[in-house]
C-alpha cells in the first residue's frame, strides 16, 4: 500500500456533492445557435477557417493554432457558420471576444473520423493529433495538453498521475466521469504516460468518492494495466497539482520549479478521456461534462456541446425562484457570471446556482488584524497577509517578492478570513495589474526599438545619400580634370604645328 503525506495548510468546507452525483450523465439538447469562441485555453487564441456561409460538419476544424500554445477549435455539430462575431465569453468582467457562430441544421452530421494506433506511431504527431484535436487540460487551467507532455532534455518523466481527487465543493463531474467511463480514461492516461514516457500511472481520488474509487480500480484490474489507485484524504485543496503530487509522492515542488523537474507530471481525468476520445476514436474535443447545482430543483451532470448558451444549461436543473447569481466554477475558485449569454467553453466544469440564503453576504471588510490565519490555511505556505498590503497599496513589486503568482488562487485565506477580506480578489487584481504593466513595457520597448531603428535608418540613409553625393562630385571633377588636360594636349599640338610651318617658310628660297 503507497504510503499517503500531508500537504500545508489547506480547509475542510462542506462538500456539497450528493446533491448532483445521485443520478447518472443526462444528455444536454443540441440548440438551435452555439457560440464557439476562438481562446478556450491557456495561451494565444485559435486562427478562424471559416467564414459567413461555410457549411460546416460535426468535429470539423473551424479554428487552428494561433501559435505556440493554442489549439485547434472545432465545430460542435453540422450547420452554417453565420459569422465570426464579438460576443460574451464567460469571464468575470463580461468580456467580449470574437466566437464563431454556428447555426445547427440538426442533422448532427460527424466528419470521416480516422482514429489511430497511438503506439505505432512517434510521439511527436500524437502530440500533433492532440493539438490538432484542441485537447486541453479540464481541470481548470485549460493549458495545451500536446504542450504539457513536452519536456527538456533533463527532464525524464518516472511518474504519470491522474488526478481525480475533483475537492472543489459542489463539482462532481469528474466523479460520474470515473464511475461511467473508468475504461476510456485508463485508455487516454496509458496513452499520455507513453507520450511522457512515464513509467507509472498513479490516480489519487479523494476518498469521499468510493464508487469512483472501486470503478478506476476495477477499469485497471480488467485491462491488465500497472495502475495504482489511491484514495487520499479529502481536504481542500487535495486536487491542486502541487498538493496532490505531494499527498501521493512525498515531493514537495519548491517555488519556480515544475513538476517536470522531479519527474512527475499530471493530468486531470477528464484530459485523459478526452485524449483517448481524440487519439483512439478520432473525435475531437467539442463537448464535456458539466455539474449544474446548487440553488435549482434538478441538480446533476450534463453532457454539453461546447457553444451552448449557458442560460440553456441551466434551464435544464431549473434554478429556484429566488436564485440571485450563477458562477462559473465552485464557491471556492469559481467566479460569478454578469451574463447567462456566454457559452459553454471548454473550462466550464460547473455552473454553481446562488441565493442570498445559499450564500450569504459575508459582511463589511475589516482591517487586517495579523492573526496569521491566512498563512496557517495557504496550501502554497505563503504569506498571504503580506501579499494583501502589497497588493492593496499597490507596492506590486514587494507583492511579487512574497510569491504573488505562486498563489494558486484556492480561496483558502479568504476562507478563513475573520476580517472577512476577499484576499484573493486582491490576489487576483494584483497580478493583473502586473501583467498590463508588463504589456505596457513590452509595448514601450517595442516603441522605442522602432523608433531607435528609425533614427539608424535615416542616419544610414543620409551617410549612403551623402556618399552618393560625393562619389558624384568625384566622378565629375575627375570627367573635368580629363577634359583640362584634353585641351592642353591640343594647344601643344597646335603650338608644335604652328612652329613647324614657320621653320618651313624660313627655309623656302625667296623670288629673285
Amino acid at each position: 500500500m503507497r504510503p499517503l503525506f500531508g500537504f500545508t495548510g489547506g480547509v475542510k468546507p462542506a462538500s456539497h456533492k450528493t446533491e448532483s452525483n445521485q443520478g447518472g450523465i443526462v444528455v444536454a439538447p443540441l440548440p438551435p445557435v452555439l457560440t464557439v469562441p476562438l481562446r478556450q485555453n491557456a495561451g494565444l487564441a485559435s486562427r478562424p477557417l471559416v467564414q459567413a456561409g461555410d457549411r460546416v460538419l460535426k468535429g470539423q476544424a473551424i479554428a487552428g493554432p494561433g501559435g505556440s500554445i493554442s489549439v485547434a477549435i472545432h465545430a460542435p455539430t453540422s450547420g452554417t457558420v453565420r459569422g465570426i462575431e464579438t460576443h460574451p465569453i464567460p469571464h468575470p468582467s463580461g468580456l467580449l471576444a470574437p466566437c464563431v457562430v454556428i447555426e445547427a441544421d440538426g442533422e448532427d452530421r460527424w466528419i470521416e473520423r480516422t482514429p489511430v494506433d497511438p503506439y505505432a506511431l512517434p510521439v511527436e504527431e500524437l502530440r500533433t493529433r492532440l493539438r490538432d484535436a484542441g485537447v486541453v487540460g479540464l481541470g481548470g487551467a485549460a493549458f495545451p495538453s500536446f504542450v504539457k507532455t513536452q519536456h527538456g532534455p533533463t527532464q525524464r518523466i518516472e511518474t504519470l498521475i491522474l488526478n481525480g481527487a475533483e475537492c472543489e465543493p459542489f463539482i462532481t463531474c469528474d466523479d460520474l466521469l470515473m464511475r461511467t467511463q473508468a475504461g476510456q480514461i485508463l485508455d487516454g492516461a496509458a496513452v499520455l504516460a507513453h507520450i511522457a514516457g512515464a513509467q507509472r500511472i498513479v490516480v489519487g481520488i479523494e476518498d469521499n468518492k468510493p464508487e469512483a474509487v472501486a470503478a478506476m480500480t476495477a477499469a485497471a484490474q480488467r485491462a491488465g494495466l500497472l495502475v495504482e489507485v489511491v484514495a487520499v484524504p479529502t481536504r481542500y485543496p487535495a486536487g491542486g497539482e502541487k498538493q496532490l503530487i505531494r499527498v501521493l509522492t512525498g515531493i514537495e515542488v519548491p517555488f519556480g520549479k515544475l513538476p517536470p523537474d522531479y519527474g512527475v507530471q499530471c493530468f486531470n481525468v477528464a484530459t485523459a478521456y478526452a485524449t483517448a476520445r481524440a487519439l483512439l476514436h478520432g473525435e475531437p474535443m467539442i463537448s464535456r461534462l458539466v455539474t449544474v447545482t446548487g440553488n435549482v430543483e434538478r441538480p446533476g451532470n450534463f453532457e454539453v456541446r461546447i457553444g451552448t448558451p449557458i442560460a440553456d444549461l441551466l434551464k435544464l436543473a431549473e434554478p429556484k425562484a429566488d436564485t440571485d447569481r450563477n458562477l462559473m466554477g465552485g464557491p471556492m475558485m469559481g467566479f460569478a457570471l454578469p451574463t447567462l449569454d456566454a457559452p459553454v467553453i471548454k473550462a466550464t466544469n460547473c455552473i454553481l446556482a446562488g441565493s442570498k440564503a445559499m450564500f450569504p453576504a459575508p459582511g463589511p471588510e475589516m482591517p487586517c488584524i495579523r492573526c496569521g490565519s491566512c498563512a496557517r490555511a495557504c496550501p502554497m505556505d505563503l504569506q498571504p497577509f503580506e501579499m494583501y498590503w502589497f497588493s492593496r497599496a499597490k507596492i506590486l513589486g514587494k507583492a511579487q517578492e512574497y510569491h504573488l503568482f505562486d498563489c494558486i488562487e484556492c480561496g483558502c485565506c479568504t476562507y478563513v478570513c475573520p476580517s472577512r477580506i476577499p484576499l484573493v480578489d486582491y490576489f487576483r487584481f494584483a497580478k493583473s495589474e502586473i501583467r498590463a504593466r508588463e504589456k505596457e513595457n513590452e509595448a514601450a520597448d517595442a516603441a522605442r526599438q522602432r523608433y531607435e531603428f528609425r533614427l539608424e535608418r535615416e542616419e544610414r540613409e543620409k551617410q549612403e545619400k551623402a556618399a552618393k553625393l560625393a562619389a558624384k562630385a568625384a566622378e565629375t571633377k575627375a570627367k573635368l580634370a580629363q577634359a583640362g588636360d584634353a585641351d592642353d594636349k591640343k594647344a601643344l599640338i597646335a603650338a608644335a604645328v604652328a612652329r613647324a610651318q614657320e621653320q618651313k617658310a624660313e627655309e623656302k628660297p625667296g623670288v629673285e
